[in-house]
């Protein structure tokens, strides 16, 4: 009987609540969240890493930790977070060639796709440059190109490994020219310039903040940007556009990603603090400093971009130019 009056009680107790108290969930977030940062520590991902998990901290409230966990060209730090309960607190920022084209280049069945991730928000965008030693005799992105026609596959150009961005940057260069570099894969930025400046290869393409204090530094020299427009750091240095590739337009995007199935609210409050942390001009000199520049997009701005990106990488796929490792 008491068993019984106790029950009631309680149930009692529970409809006097306002409704949905009983069971409400903590705000989010009521716990650190993790970053992982699929690459080696010291590069520009990285760097832009911190930077964001000191500002998300800020407005957040909540610590959030980043977790280093490099190898396969961001695939195995991505591939993590892809499987990881979509709560919110499990996160992963990389390129359009972490979760676009690294995946692609496993020779079996992707470990991922962009299905596999609920995109969050935009951090930064990087501009790519191709750089020739100082002491190369071919000064200009002309002089190179006249060079490739008539070597057809013998220049030399390095990039910081297959599937990186700059990869992919290549690989489209080759299909708007339709022309063939000898490309070159390293395993990091500075294992390329470094065989560059010994003048073991002819040329890297590499995003500008990595590249320019040896262009400062008169060692190499900037030919050309891939971006739509002319670089803050390099403003004398021309486009690709401008040299007359036709609507070529390539970047290093660093994007935030949950994974799929994170609840919108959750996702729209992450893309919120990231739009906050682009509004503080701390955030933004420091970016600056990175050579990266800021734009916020909405989640939905940010799904769309990606998909435009994969439908083209899936076209450079079918085309026999991107292949398996």
């Amino acid at each position: 009987m008491k068993s019984v009056t106790r029950r009631t009680t309680i149930t009692t107790l529970l409809a006097a609540l306002p409704a949905g108290h009983a069971f409400a969930q903590a705000a989010y977030p009521d716990k650190p969240i993790r970053l992982v940062v699929p690459f080696a520590p010291g590069g520009n991902a990285d760097l832009t890493g911190r930077l964001f998990a000191e500002a998300l901290a800020r407005r957040l409230g909540q610590q959030v930790i980043v977790e280093n966990r490099g190898g396969a060209g961001g695939a195995i730090g991505a591939e993590a977070v892809a499987k990881s309960p979509p709560d919110g607190y499990s996160l992963v920022l990389g390129s359009t060639g972490t979760f676009l084209v690294s995946p692609r280049m496993t020779g079996g069945k992707p470990p991922y796709t962009l299905a596999s991730f609920a995109p969050v928000a935009l951090l930064s965008t990087s501009p790519m440059d191709i750089v020739v030693n100082a002491n190369n005799p071919i000064r200009d992105w002309p002089a190179l190109l006249a060079y490739l026609r008539a070597n057809p596959g013998k220049p030399t150009i390095g990039h910081p490994g297959n599937g990186s961005t700059n990869h992919l940057a290549l690989l489209q260069l080759q299909k708007a020219l339709d022309v063939r570099f000898n490309i070159i894969p390293y395993k990091s930025n500075g294992l390329a310039l470094n065989d560059l400046l010994a003048a073991q290869i002819d040329a890297v393409i590499d995003q500008v903040p990595a590249s320019i204090g040896h262009v400062r530094g008169g060692r190499l020299r900037a030919i050309v940007v891939t971006t739509a427009r002319r670089a803050g750091q390099l403003p004398d240095t021309p486009t690709l556009q401008e040299m007359g590739v036709k609507d070529f337009a390539s970047t290093t995007p660093i994007v935030l990603m949950a994974p799929a199935d994170t609840p919108p609210d959750i996702v729209k409050k992450l893309n919120d603090a990231v739009a906050g942390a682009l509004g503080d001009p701390a955030v933004r000199e420091k970016l600056n400093d990175l050579g990266a520049e800021t734009e916020s997009l909405s989640p939905q701005q940010l799904t769309a971009f990606l998909q435009k990106e994969d439908a083209a990488i899936e076209e450079l796929q079918k085309s026999g130019l991107l292949k398996p490792e």
